[in-house]
């Protein structure tokens, strides 16, 4: 006898017609369960033939066939994509590049993460928390070393602009790049990824400047608070730019007491003078001029601090650009000087020291989501 389904119900006063005379009465049917269990049995084979695949590589990788684990789960892997399986593709790609990455095999673990993406881009999965989880999990198992971790980067990051949102790409990959990079004393390719990032990363990426900016002269700090400050204000995110200028100067101020700070009070703003960093006073209080709006003091101050901007000529573009985004201050156009200048400045075209050594810093989790 097949086995089935007990299923109760009732029957309706018309199908009682000819029956005991109740108005309703209940009835018992049994229905075959075969469809049900071959769903299910179909699933449970798909999933167990997938972890026997991972079982089997994973001994290998332990036994350090390291070559012949990879060549056969990016096999197995392009199977599932020509069988239009991308779910059972993805499964193998991540586990077996984790396995890969976790014994140290860099470079074919990168090549399955860099695989994995490509699927990702061929299925046009979202980049929800279950898509994005799994290509941070693979981000932070690279060692930093590994050249293929910079194009995963970018790879991922172009996915999640071409599914997701947000059109420079997705702030929760970008942040936890950009901290990752910094940790490990990269600190241009983090500047490039925390100005995108949500709203911790101006915390990381004041941080990093203000540790870079030790390894420098002191009279140099405005510059390294600029690097945080001027891309925030011309990516339009005012917020991010006035708490990395904020956690920066206040982290200067209780390190170095000998400033002579002064601490200038209104009803509207709060202020910090640093009579021996004018460019630092110059960023202050550019920063309350876009927040009030104001055209005449932007112009004020630029023509009161003309002389020490001169020094920093690298700024120029990045003033005319939000003198018009804030101020409605015409410039000439030329090509695209947003992204000419963006690069230049994210590229040490804003002064600064060399790379500074690798360094160690603890590096919460991201918090998704832009100012």
């Amino acid at each position: 006898m097949a086995s089935g389904f007990i299923i109760f119900g009732w029957l309706d006063d018309e199908s009682c017609k000819a029956g005991s005379g109740a108005t309703k009465k209940s009835v018992v049917r049994k229905v075959s369960g075969s469809e049900d269990f071959q769903i299910s049995n179909t699933t449970t084979t798909r999933m167990s033939k997938i972890e026997k695949t991972i079982q089997r590589q994973q001994q290998k990788i332990e036994e350090g066939q390291y070559y012949e684990a990879h060549q056969q789960l990016r096999v197995i892997a392009s199977r599932y994509v020509k069988q239009g399986n991308n779910d059972a593709a993805i499964d193998i790609l991540f586990s077996g590049a984790q396995l890969l990455l976790k014994a140290g095999q860099g470079g074919s673990g990168g090549d399955l993460c860099l695989f994995l993406v490509d699927v990702f881009n061929k299925a046009e999965l979202k980049p929800d928390a279950a898509s994005k989880g799994k290509l941070l999990t693979l981000l932070r198992s690279f060692p930093p070393e590994e050249p293929t971790r910079k194009r995963f980067v970018s790879e991922m990051v172009g996915w999640s602009a071409k599914f997701g949102e947000f059109p420079a790409g997705d702030p929760e990959l970008h942040h936890v790049a950009g901290t990752l990079y910094a940790e490990d004393g990269e600190p241009y390719d983090a500047e490039r990824h925390l100005v995108l990032g949500t709203k911790d990363s101006p915390e990381h990426l004041a941080r990093l400047e203000y540790d870079w900016y030790t390894e420098d002269e002191s009279h140099t700090a405005p510059l390294y608070a600029a690097r945080a400050v001027l891309p925030y204000l011309l990516l339009g995110n005012v917020r991010a730019a006035n708490k990395s200028f904020l956690l920066f100067t206040s982290r200067l101020s209780q390190s170095k007491p000998n400033l002579g700070v002064q601490e200038v009070t209104s009803a509207s703003s709060d202020l910090r003078i640093y009579p021996s960093l004018p460019l630092l006073n110059f960023l202050g209080l550019l920063l309350l001029a876009v927040q009030r709006g104001a055209p005449d003091l932007f112009r004020q101050l630029k023509s009161h601090y003309g002389v020490h901007l001169k020094d920093v000529g690298t700024w120029s573009e990045a003033l005319d650009s939000i003198g018009e985004m804030y101020f409605g201050i015409k410039i000439p156009k030329q090509g695209n000087p947003l992204f000419d200048m963006m690069g230049s400045m994210l590229m040490g075209g804003m002064g600064g020291s060399q790379k500074p050594k690798a360094r160690k810093a603890e590096a919460p989790l991201p918090a998704p989501g832009l100012d």
